[in-house]
């Protein structure tokens, strides 16, 4: 099979008290390229959450996007520092006695200050928050991948189709060239005739400038070759798997020799073949970027 590099993937995980809400698009790109966002909290989870992507994917633009929400009651504590309270209440005592003020200091006003009483959340166990985003991720990913693989499917189908469209071009090539040939021949026996006013022409010297005119317009190497990338993209499709870089490699061999068949063409009808191959080959190449 073969997978597009566009996708979109969701999963929802709620465990205990703890829920991870994992979502992922992607877009074509050469390299794998990742993005990731999440609370700060969780950044320690970066490399594991990259390695664990590599194995439902190897090329795309990945953004990701996590949320988690924690709804545990104790996961969060009070903390009392009384150095910090003692620091206070020395400094209020000491002012009260250089300006000659009332002490009125309470407790309430002693907690008010800063770094007196904290929140601090409680220390959670890594290896049981990982296990929550994973089953997270790997639900997100394999519904991502098969949302490519739909996808890739599509673009498969879609790509056989104009691969024999080109054939059908190339065979009509093929096809024209005997044609192409009859043609000139009679068209240059027409134009010594009128030329030298003689009905005797000399038949070798005609078939000799009809066979020097035959190798400059001859496309038989050309529409080989063509057929020969069109089969191999026909199989390397078939096989699926990571194809991207190689069709586009292929696509590139086919537009090189479509570039030497209109070169060559001699007539109108060869040259729209020939730039129907180039217009084809074009899509099957735009469509191609977006295969994995």
């Amino acid at each position: 099979m073969i997978k597009s590099m566009t996708g979109f993937g969701r999963c929802e995980n709620l465990q205990g008290d703890r829920k991870f809400t994992v979502e992922m698009k992607a877009v074509n790109h050469r390299y794998f390229d990742v993005s990731i966002k999440m609370p700060k909290k969780l950044s320690f989870f970066e490399s594991a959450i990259r390695s664990l992507l590599k194995e439902y994917m190897q090329r795309g633009k990945v953004d990701i996007f996590i949320t988690y929400e924690d709804f545990a009651e104790e996961n969060v504590s009070l903390k009392y520092n009384e150095k910090i309270a003692e620091e206070y209440l020395k400094y209020y005592r000491q002012m009260a006695e250089t300006f000659g003020l009332e002490n009125n200091i309470k407790t309430t006003d002693l907690a008010r200050c800063p770094e007196v009483i904290t929140m601090e959340e409680q220390t959670v166990d890594e290896k049981e928050i990982w296990a929550v985003l994973e089953a997270a991720l790997r639900g997100a990913s394999q519904q991502f991948v098969e949302a490519r693989i739909r996808e890739g499917e599509a673009l498969k189908q879609d790509i056989f189709a104009k691969l024999d469209g080109m054939l059908k071009d190339v065979a009509s090539i093929e096809e024209r060239f005997p044609r192409i040939m009859t043609a000139y021949r009679e068209k240059l026996t027409a134009k010594v005739q009128e030329l030298l006013s003689d009905t005797q022409i000399e038949e070798g010297r005609l078939a000799a400038e009809v066979v020097l005119f035959a190798d400059k317009i001859c496309t038989d190497e050309e529409t080989v070759r063509l057929k020969s990338h069109i089969e191999s993209m026909r199989s390397a499709l078939e096989e699926g798997g990571s194809i991207g870089r190689k069709l586009d490699f292929i696509a590139q061999e086919m537009n090189r020799e479509a570039n030497t068949i209109l070169s060559k063409a001699n007539d109108l009808e060869t040259s729209n073949l020939a730039i129907n191959l180039k217009t084809e080959i074009e899509k099957v190449r735009e469509q191609i970027q977006n295969i994995e």
